[in-house]
């Protein structure tokens, strides 16, 4: 069966605490894996959460403040002295080459790994990632930011009934997959009449930002939202001057952009696991959906999709 769920690497914003390390985000997605703002302590993480260097197929930073990106040389490092084989990509806004040059290159070692630059520029990027596309859009933070949505190709599922009925059986069903027609004696046979549409999966990432349009565009229609949400609504002022989110915002970008599970993420130091519940209720007084309160080193499975439910 294919892998999709989210290691949690890191849920603590600016800095760590006892209980939080910095941000650190790998969603595993079918052999691929994007690693998302990978901040200070990200590669002992990785080993905490039992994931090596040779699960990253991507490295996507948001922005260039240090709580998400400090932990790139190390990863980067990693990759090499693990002898990575396989070409990894870099997204990165375009306003911060300059920060990722000396976080790719900041110290002396055997360099071997194939990184893949793809600074960001402009209102819509997508990028070919395997499995899916990644798409990136800007958001509303002090600093240039850009969060990212994944997207699996829309397909077909096929109905077993069907394809007895039709008489479609062996690799005759891989060639009507492959082909969309096949001849059983002396009939065509159509895809369309064995199968029914199957949507792909998505998930986004929306870090460091006000509300803004693009939050709810990356949102839409996910089945898995991380999202940050640096504080609670009491401090909703400090919230919009440091261009973040509160735990109720978050969870209306999620309510408003119809997600099946929402991650929040990103905690203000001044919390501690005694406020997880406050994080919890404040969400759910505007998201009806499943809410997660990220943890360090906890796994987040991506949602079956809703045709699988039951099956």
């Amino acid at each position: 069966m294919s892998s999709r769920e989210l290691v949690i690497l890191g849920t603590s914003s600016a800095v760590p605490t006892r209980h939080r390390n910095q941000n650190g985000y790998l969603l595993l997605w079918d052999g691929a894996g994007f690693l998302f703002d990978p901040g200070e302590g990200t590669q002992r993480q990785m080993t905490h959460a039992r994931v090596s260097a040779g699960d990253i197929t991507w490295i996507c930073v948001t922005h260039m403040h240090g709580d998400h990106c400090l932990g790139v040389p190390g990863v980067v490092q990693r990759i090499s002295r693990d002898g990575v084989g396989h070409r990894i990509g870099a997204a990165y806004p375009l306003s911060g080459q300059a920060y990722w040059r000396r976080l790719r290159h900041a110290t002396v070692f055997h360099d071997t790994a194939d990184i893949v630059e793809h600074p960001l520029d402009g209102e819509v990027v997508r990028l070919p990632a395997g499995p899916v596309t990644l798409t990136a859009r800007p958001l509303s933070h002090p600093v240039p930011a850009y969060g990212y949505r994944l997207d699996e190709p829309d397909g077909r599922q096929m109905i077993p009934e069907r394809l007895r009925a039709r008489g479609v059986h062996g690799p005759l069903i891989s060639e009507l997959q492959r082909e969309g027609t096949v001849t059983v004696e002396g009939a065509t046979v159509t895809l369309e009449e064995c199968s029914r549409p199957r949507p792909g999966q998505s998930a986004a990432f929306v870090m460091d930002t006000r509300l803004c349009d693009n939050a709810f565009a990356l949102a839409e229609g996910v089945d898995l939202l991380v999202i940050e949400s640096t504080f609670l609504a009491a401090e909703a002022g400090l919230a919009e001057e440091y261009g973040h989110l509160t735990a109720g915002q978050a969870a209306r970008v999620a309510a408003e952009s119809g997600v099946r599970r929402l991650v929040l993420t990103h905690f203000s130091e001044r919390y501690d696991a005694d406020d997880e519940q406050r994080f919890l209720d404040e969400a759910h007084s505007h998201f009806p959906g499943e809410v997660v309160v990220a943890r360090d080193l906890t796994r987040v499975p991506v949602p079956r999709r809703r045709s699988d439910q039951g099956a």
